[in-house]
């Protein structure tokens, strides 16, 4: 039975913050994001985003479970080091909603997710030597978040530091 609570605890752990971040996001994605920011023509619709998260979430928090029980079930083990990794870009996944929509920092926004994705392609490395599954579970996240990275990174280019818009929020 602790088994199974292992298991859904780990695979709904990536949801605990992302329910903050997705109350952020829903907020300014109405005004801020569709009405005042340019956004290139290839971004996906916005109804694609909270589908690809769903199976994200799912698949990033099974692996990690995957590495948790094969690991020994202990952070003294060979899951140590995957799982510090797998909560350090869970933090950063987290953050990442507040830096872009709630202060509208899309270069930090672009810098930290940067950051994020290095530390998620860690996690495919060190999870391939704990599970072999965890691992190959984790690509389609790094590989979105790839995706995302290009995105940041483009809709940061196209709009300049308040464009041209007096700002409260912290600059970009």
């Amino acid at each position: 039975m602790e088994i199974v609570w292992s298991a859904i605890v780990l695979t709904l752990l990536p949801w605990v913050g992302s329910f903050a971040g997705g109350s952020i996001t829903r907020k300014y994605i109405k005004t801020w994001y569709d009405k005042d920011i340019k956004k290139p023509s290839w971004r996906p619709p916005n109804l694609a985003f909270p589908i690809v998260w769903t199976y994200l979430y799912l698949t990033m928090g099974y692996a990690s479970y995957l590495v948790w029980r094969d690991g020994g079930e202990t952070l003294d083990g060979p899951a140590r080091l995957p799982l510090m990794l797998f909560a350090l870009q869970l933090v950063l996944n987290w953050a990442w909603s507040y830096i872009f929509f709630y202060f509208h920092n899309l270069k930090l926004a672009f810098y930290e997710i940067i950051v994020m994705h290095v530390t998620i392609a860690s996690c495919v490395y060190t999870f391939k030597s704990v599970n072999e599954t965890a691992s190959y579970l984790m690509m389609p996240y790094l590989a979105w978040v790839s995706f995302a990275c290009l995105l940041t990174y483009t809709i940061w280019r196209m709009n300049p530091p308040n464009n041209g818009k007096p700002s409260n929020k912290k600059k970009n």
